[in-house]
């Protein structure tokens, strides 16, 4: 047989060389074995081998024969060829888009494409294909990878309603790593040695206070939160979000987006700690120092980051409420809410539903705070009201948001 299509990318060479600082002239990554081979020599001296190389795309996150499924002696290449050549050209489109995503929106409908990639990029790796096959009780490989193709979609719909955040590291010297598992989640209550980050294991995204990050570029990296936890994030962090099916319909907004967050030295650092922690094996980058962000950040300040609130959108800039009606060309209309439910479903009922009422004075609260920590100037903008939110509040909205934790604090009391 041929060794076309045998030499798999869990990481593709197309997404490889976007986190290169010079793609005209650098063909090469820093990578990094997190678990580099031991050998003895002949006195039966044990050594460690070279941790770090700087390697070429073809040879980075690569694996033999990964998605080639064999029955008795005879193998078949068809997930490397048919499946992944057409959801690469997708997601390559896609990535490209959210990279340069900006407002005024241009009308292009890429979220689609974006959340299958990403999803599909989840599961395709060794250590999402080791979770597939630890979650559903699947030892043989050809059966974990038709699970893979089945459970394609699996993180799709609640991607799509999380507030989405695309921040910018042009202005940090250090700029973002990528990982042998680069879609990433962070949960500020599951630690690098906690119950959810063990072996193949990622915190739940659908946990209140899981953050689902994907760095896009050298630069860029879209960041998507739980729209539950930027309402209130004094809830536990390890409960389950509302209507937390996984396959199902739902709607994006694109107007949501929140832009032109721009992040410093300190938090570009923090955000590579976490993608070099959540890592099975490997990780590279641009530059050799950039792949030890553990030299400046350091995982007892794991749930500090940020004061807490690293890869937050800026809740002054989310609008309460998204429920949506839709009308159909036969006259008819449906109606879904911002997590998604019908009005058959229970809590669909929006301002009725039995702790709403609470549950908008938390959100104000978390404005409030939002406010005090960061100041005026808004950490992502989404497009409100058929604008851009303002880059910097005025004195009085300012004043208006810092009542606002008061306020709540006086209520409660």
């Amino acid at each position: 047989m041929s060794g076309e299509y045998r030499n798999n990318h869990y990481v593709p060479i197309w997404y490889q060389k976007r986190f290169v600082q010079d793609i005209k002239s650098d063909c090469e990554l820093y990578y990094l074995d997190l678990n580099p081979p031991k050998f003895f020599d002949s006195k039966g001296k044990m050594h460690m081998g070279r941790a770090v190389r700087k390697s070429g795309f073809k040879h980075c996150f690569s694996e033999a024969d990964l998605y080639t499924t064999r029955f008795g002696e005879i193998s078949y290449t068809e997930i490397e060829k048919y499946f992944f050549g057409l959801i690469d050209k997708d997601g390559q489109k896609a990535v490209d888009y959210f990279n340069n995503f900006s407002y005024p929106w241009d009308g292009t409908h890429l979220s689609n494409e974006m959340v299958l990639y990403m999803s599909i990029q989840k599961l395709r790796t060794p250590k999402g294909l080791g979770w597939l096959g630890d979650r559903l009780g699947a030892k043989e490989k050809n059966t974990v990878l038709q699970l893979m193709l089945k459970m394609q979609e699996i993180y799709c719909a609640v991607w799509t309603e999380c507030i989405w955040l695309i921040a910018d590291a042009s202005e940090s010297d250090t700029k973002f790593i990528i990982s042998d598992h680069p879609v990433t989640v962070f949960n500020r209550r599951c630690g690098p040695r906690s119950q959810w980050c063990r072996g193949y294991n990622d915190p739940d995204i659908r946990y209140h206070a899981s953050h689902t990050i994907f760095p896009l570029s050298l630069n860029k990296i879209l960041i998507l939160t739980n729209l539950s936890w930027v309402r209130n994030p004094y809830q536990s962090e390890t409960y389950i979000r509302p209507n937390p099916d996984f396959f199902r319909g739902t709607i994006f907004k694109v107007m949501d987006i929140q832009t032109l967050r721009k992040l410093d030295e300190r938090e570009v650092q923090e955000i590579n700690f976490i993608i070099k922690s959540r890592a099975l094996r490997y990780i590279a980058a641009a530059r050799e120092d950039w792949l030890y962000p553990e030299k400046h950040i350091t995982k007892s300040d794991w749930y500090k980051y940020g004061h807490g609130y690293l890869l937050m959108p800026d809740p002054r800039s989310v609008v309460y409420g998204g429920q949506m009606v839709i009308g159909h060309s036969d006259g008819t209309a449906s109606a879904i809410d911002e997590y998604g439910r019908r009005p058959w479903q229970k809590g669909f009922k929006g301002f009725d539903r039995p702790g709403v009422e609470e549950d908008w004075y938390t959100f104000l609260r978390f404005q409030g705070e939002f406010a005090r920590l960061f100041g005026p100037y808004r950490r992502g903008r989404a497009f409100n009201a058929m604008r851009l939110d303002n880059e910097r509040d005025d004195d009085e909205f300012h004043q208006y948001h810092l009542n606002l934790e008061v306020e709540h604090k006086r209520r409660k009391k």
